[in-house]
């Protein structure tokens, strides 16, 4: 079983979800084009990943949900913004976060991406709890991201492993 760009979509509306913020890659763009054609949500796209954050929570403060869709490469570029916004002033964000270099740790393919070294340490060393969604079954995992945000009024991950259409 794979993990459907269409169940993730009806995941987030299932959220209240009213905005998606990110930079689309390889790996989002399958999300980004159906999130764009749904008229009930507003997507953002921003030119580095930090801004995601930034925007995210500015839209938190203006009572709208927004989640953060970026790689794992763009989540170690925007720590800095993670830090001082969602996480200082304590915003129950969800960042969707596309797992580049998965199938290199499993071995499924010659070398190991070191994106995907470096993904789940630098979530732990940053205490941000996380779910990796392999396929469909796993999407209780993204729920439990948003529990965990709104209990904790903190970021919370939710990692896509592999994506289809």
């Amino acid at each position: 079983m794979k993990l459907t760009a269409s169940k993730i979509h009806q995941a987030l509306k299932e959220q209240g979800i009213t905005h998606v913020v990110g930079l689309p890659d390889n790996l989002s763009r399958v999300f980004f084009r159906g999130l764009e054609e749904d008229p009930d949500l507003e997507v953002i796209k921003v030119c580095r990943e930090g801004e995601a954050f930034a925007i995210a929570a500015g839209l938190h403060i203006g009572g709208k949900k927004a989640v953060v869709l970026i790689q794992n490469t763009g989540l170690l570029e925007a720590g800095d913004a993670l830090r001082g916004t969602s996480w200082n002033m304590r915003i129950p964000q969800v960042i969707l976060l596309c797992y580049r270099g998965f199938k290199s740790l499993k071995g499924e393919r010659e070398r190991t991406d070191s994106a995907a070294l470096f993904t789940e340490p630098t979530l732990d060393a940053w205490h941000i709890p996380y779910g990796i969604i392999r396929d469909d079954r796993d999407l209780a995992k993204l729920h439990d991201a948003f529990a965990k945000a709104d209990t904790t009024s903190k970021p919370a991950a939710a990692i896509l492993a592999d994506t289809t259409v």
